[in-house]
């Protein structure tokens, strides 16, 4: 039994033909890891408690959000060392330099840009649970499930987007200094518009504030979903980063 297992989830039909892409990427590199993969369809929700799942039965993501927790630690009881969690839009385009970092656990980089109200360029530096890591004797994985599942028992109203995701784990962050893997960030429309024309603004501001150079990234199915950027853009977005290797 190989000591890290690579876990990851979507519904049986791919909404895109890119996030194929994605998911051979980082099937190949658990391969050449010799990490153990898992794919598991919307039988990710019966992990979660009743209660939870109906009240988020309309906000799939949040659900996402509490129930890839479950499964991580469902995954560390069976005996795996080490657990990863990689959303199904996270591209690995330099399978060689993603290197899992030295820590008991770890979450994602997110380095947003986009624009103010004013149409100027606005920097966000936060985290994200695109990526996550957590290994077999973690102290902070059975603190976050905790959390998350009261918060959202607790929360009577409509459910903020991101509310038990990027939004809790960046207030941690911001007062506990999470560990974080740098390398794997978050691409927002601006910056993925930019890398397709060369250059631009939004990208060298995106590279003046990511601490290390990127090499995975989640190219946020929600950006095609809202029509920011099309399914062709994404597409040519990532035969340029597998090309590459890099974000020039």
């Amino acid at each position: 039994m190989p000591s890290t297992l690579i876990v990851q989830s979507h519904s049986a039909t791919l909404p895109y033909n890119w996030i194929e892409s994605c998911l051979q990427s980082v099937r190949d590199w658990s391969d050449m890891n010799q990490y153990e993969y898992r794919f598991i369809d919307d039988a990710l929700f019966g992990l979660l408690p009743e209660e939870i799942r109906i009240k988020t039965r309309h906000q799939k993501v949040i659900a996402s959000d509490l129930a890839r927790l479950l499964l991580i630690k469902n995954c560390l009881t069976e005996g795996y060392e080490k657990v990863i969690w990689l959303d199904a839009d996270f591209l690995i385009f330099n399978p060689v330099e993603f290197k899992l970092p030295d820590f008991s656990y770890s979450v994602g980089r997110e380095v947003w840009v986009q624009n103010d109200k004013q149409g100027n360029l606005k920097i966000y530096k936060k985290v994200h649970n695109a990526f996550l890591m957590f290994t077999k004797n973690n102290s902070f994985l059975d603190f976050y499930i905790e959390t998350a599942n009261r918060l959202l028992i607790r929360n009577e109203g409509t459910i903020p987007a991101q509310f038990i995701g990027p939004k809790l784990l960046t207030a941690i962050h911001n007062i506990a200094m999470l560990p974080v893997m740098e390398s794997a960030n978050m691409l927002s429309p601006l910056v993925i518009k930019d890398i397709l024309g060369g250059a631009g603004a939004a990208l060298e501001l995106f590279q003046k504030h990511s601490p290390q150079p990127m090499t995975g990234a989640n190219l946020c199915i929600s950006s095609c979903a809202r029509d920011e950027v099309s399914p062709e853009e994404i597409q040519q977005l990532i035969k340029i980063l597998l090309k590459d290797g890099i974000i020039r």
